[in-house]
């Protein structure tokens, strides 16, 4: 059986898009998926395919991305396998070093437009070298994937070359659990899953919550975890604001569906976030849980489709209004939800894996 290893630079517990994605090649394939062992890792969760960890004596900045690709290198020439796949740029740069010395079939998956994003697209330097890499991996790629259509048409006119799009969607599997669409009330929970970093919006949600009657649920940890949490502190919102830190893909479904609504405004800090489309927004239509999104235009496509979120601009007022929107309009709350597993029946993983397959057959 052909041999894959996906790369990524996590630590593979929380990672619902790769364990989606190795689930479905392990199918097929003999599929080991490589990430890190950081200080507060939980144990390994059992799966399909195959896991390893790599443990590396730096964490962060050059340091940890040089050591961490000379490792994945060494993992390389030790297990020799058939495919690789790269998960995004910050785990390329081992595979280019291997690429010299054998022969492999090599998969680029951009989940996110890596040259763009807050943290480096403002620093010069930071940028360069990974536009470097970038050129690389592309020239040298079999195939790229990504996982929006506005991504797939900005690689392909940079490099002439044919991007796929699978999109980050979850397994169907919320229609027999979430509450009917009938049910509402004006008070309950918003909630925000993913990264706390620059750019998300989420110390305007903090802010905003002295103007709202519900409470705040921040699922996830990020570049920005202390000093949001000094945020609350400092606002007195800790009776209406709870992080939770990260929680485990099959325990987050169950916050989820019952959350009022969902969280996914971002403020327009690169080509990264402007052209993205992120797993949450796909989580909260498959929990039938109306969401506030920003109007770009990947959301902005979705929602012509299946009328399943409002949209909002990054700004405390701009929140406070949506949310009081959904809270006091229950026809278009109660529309929200119903478009919601209308659409969960089309955007999910299910649909997406037969295009992923049919992918690596190729």
């Amino acid at each position: 059986m052909k041999k894959i290893v996906c790369t990524v630079t996590n630590d593979l517990v929380f990672d619902q898009r790769m364990i989606r994605i190795c689930t479905s090649l392990q199918s097929k394939y003999d599929v080991l998926l490589v990430g890190r062992v950081l200080a507060d890792s939980k144990p390994l969760v059992s799966q399909k395919f195959n896991q390893h960890r790599i443990k590396c004596l730096f964490t962060k900045g050059p340091a940890f991305y040089i050591e961490y690709n000379i490792r994945l290198f060494l993992f390389f020439i030790r297990h020799k396998p058939d495919t690789i796949d790269t998960i995004d740029l910050d785990t390329a740069v081992g595979a280019i070093l291997y690429n010299w010395f054998a022969k492999f079939n090599w998969v680029f998956d951009a989940h996110e437009h890596f040259t763009e994003v807050p943290e480096v697209t403002n620093r010069k330097v930071v940028k360069k070298v990974w536009s470097v890499v970038e050129r690389i991996l592309f020239k040298n790629a079999d195939k790229v994937y990504t996982v929006s259509a506005s991504l797939a048409e900005i690689f392909q006119k940079k490099y002439t070359k044919n991007v796929d799009v699978i999109r980050n969607v979850p397994f169907l599997r919320y229609n027999n659990v979430v509450k009917p669409p009938s049910d509402f009330s004006e008070t309950g929970f918003l909630i925000y899953q993913g990264a706390l970093n620059k750019g998300r919006c989420v110390d305007l949600y903090i802010k905003a919550m002295h103007q709202i009657d519900a409470q705040l649920y921040l699922v996830g940890e990020g570049d920005l975890s202390r000093e949001l949490r000094d945020l609350v502190k400092a606002e007195q919102l800790t009776h209406k604001v709870t992080f939770t830190g990260k929680i485990h893909p099959e325990d987050l479904r169950h916050v989820t569906k019952n959350a009022l609504m969902g969280l996914n405004v971002l403020e327009n800090m690169g080509l990264s976030y402007y052209y993205s489309l992120s797993n949450k927004c796909f989580d909260y239509v498959q929990a039938h849980v109306p969401s506030i999104s920003s109007n770009f235009p990947e959301y902005a496509t979705l929602n012509a489709a299946h009328e399943v979120m409002i949209f909002s601009e990054p700004t405390v007022e701009g929140i406070v209004q949506a949310v009081s929107e959904l809270q006091s309009n229950k026809e278009l709350y109660i529309r929200l939800r119903k478009n919601c597993k209308a659409a969960a029946a089309e955007w999910n993983w299910e649909n997406e894996e037969i295009k992923l397959l049919a992918q690596y057959e190729k």
